[in-house]
């Protein structure tokens, strides 16, 4: 029921995922991939890097990776722009001073169009 729900309001491409990292004082989110560790080695001894390291794809969005993401486990990025440029959602932020009442008012405006908004306040 929860991952429908999260694939039905978070509804993005299917292909690919991001997690995310932090290291020392920065953050942020990257795809996953899938890459065998050995060869990707071999590729980093002989001077390269994981950018332009090929034998590597992208992991698939699973039901597994919304759970783990559900439970804390970790904190998931889904694509919500689409191979065709098209997007199921948006996601629009107030921090300004009148952040409450522009929240508001964009809710209203969209439910004047017909179109389905949800505010969370992170």
């Amino acid at each position: 029921m929860e991952i429908e729900l999260f694939r039905s309001l978070f509804k993005g491409r299917d292909d690919v995922f991001a997690i995310r990292w932090e290291k020392e004082n920065k953050s942020g989110y990257s795809p996953v991939y899938s890459y065998d560790p050995y060869y990707y080695k071999r590729h980093r001894m002989a001077g390269g890097t994981f950018q332009n390291y090929t034998d590597k794809s992208h992991l698939p969005l699973s039901d597994g990776e919304i759970i783990k993401h559900l439970d804390g486990q970790q904190h998931i990025g889904v694509y919500p722009l689409l191979t065709d440029n098209t997007s199921w959602f948006l996601a629009a932020d107030f921090d300004e001073t009148n952040w409450k009442s522009d929240a508001l008012k964009f809710i209203d405006a969209c439910r004047q169009k017909g179109i389905p908004a949800y505010l969370e306040r992170s």
